[in-house]
């Protein structure tokens, strides 16, 4: 089977499902004109034209405003976010209008939009430019959001929630852009919206991660397969709606939880999941559950503190033993 990258995967989801259906359009800072900050865009124009293929002004709220207008209108839009982190600039178009438009309407209108939104620490971006907030819109109703971890996830999550007749936020780790990995050609991919996988199956901890952290969890699972602890690592790849009956029939098994994601620990996924558990599953456990995730800080400029503040797979294995 042939491997393409994160990015070319993501590229081809939106080709595919703007051939399609025209109803499918892109807009968003620089995606026409120089093929987007990461060139996950590079030859839309070309082949759509720039009635499809829209550069905005640098401006969150009007390309989100924009995105909820053209949905109500009938029309697809994915709505391109440089940086996950500049979302907080348009805060109430999302959580004040395209997550409730559909409730308050009575479900007599839908917002089928899709945000792209680069998220995570990717060599140096400091602060403002290298955060994980998927966490902030688990408490939003109305809203999906994905991550995937991988070319075929990405693909197949993407055109999904192309499909889907709610808005979704696809947050996509900037690190995983040149990822490589098996995307088939001749078959049509698409991932189901809220349904795990289990990456891997193992029988004496479970280990739930998603986007990028997924590398550190199955890396961290071979580690430890070495020294006779067998682990189940599940990606998550939907962070709302979260896959409650994979979760606790993985954590059923091998009665001990460990969460990771590079998104700071306190209030994170990880917290949400651990709830569900203690409130579901508690009597399976034989052991605390452990959460493993950024520091509570801003993420640093220096490579030095970069490093020391990101998750990483030790922090995993050791996360394990200590339930042992």
């Amino acid at each position: 089977m042939r491997k393409i990258s994160f990015s070319q995967a993501t590229l081809e989801a939106m080709q595919e499902e703007m051939r399609r259906d025209k109803k499918v359009f892109i807009l968003g800072e620089d995606i026409a004109s120089q093929g987007g900050i990461f060139g996950q865009f590079k030859g839309l124009p070309k082949e759509f034209g720039h009635d499809r293929v829209l550069d905005t002004p640098i401006s969150e709220t009007a390309i989100v405003g924009t995105a909820i207008g053209a949905a109500l209108a009938g029309m697809r839009p994915i709505a391109d976010m440089h940086f996950a982190d500049f979302m907080g600039v348009c805060m109430d178009e999302i959580f004040n209008q395209m997550a409730k438009i559909r409730y308050m309407f009575g479900g007599q209108t839908t917002v089928p939009m899709v945000i792209r939104a680069p998220d995570g620490i990717v060599r140096s971006a400091a602060a403002q430019h290298s955060q994980s907030i998927e966490a902030w819109f688990l408490h939003i109703p109305g809203i999906k959001v994905v991550a995937p971890s991988n070319p075929y996830d990405a693909k197949g999550l993407l055109k999904a929630a192309i499909r889907d007749d709610n808005p979704i936020i696809y947050f996509e780790n900037k690190d995983l852009f040149r990822q490589l990995g098996e995307v088939p050609e001749e078959e049509e991919v698409l991932v189901p919206i809220g349904k795990a996988k289990v990456a891997k199956e193992g029988k004496d901890v479970t280990i739930i991660s998603y986007s990028i952290m997924m590398q550190n969890a199955l890396e961290a699972a071979t580690l430890m397969e070495r020294e006779g602890i067998s682990a189940e690592v599940v990606d998550l790849r939907t962070i709302s709606p979260i896959d409650k009956e994979t979760i606790l029939k993985s954590v059923a098994k091998t009665k001990r939880l460990l969460i990771a994601h590079e998104a700071v620990k306190t209030g994170g996924v990880g917290a949400e999941i651990a709830a569900i558990v203690a409130e579901e599953g508690l009597d399976y456990l034989d052991a605390h559950i452990v959460r493993v995730g950024g520091k509570f800080t801003p993420v640093p400029f220096s490579p030095t503190l970069e490093k020391a503040y990101r998750p990483n797979t030790a922090d995993i294995v050791n996360g394990v033993k200590g339930m042992f």
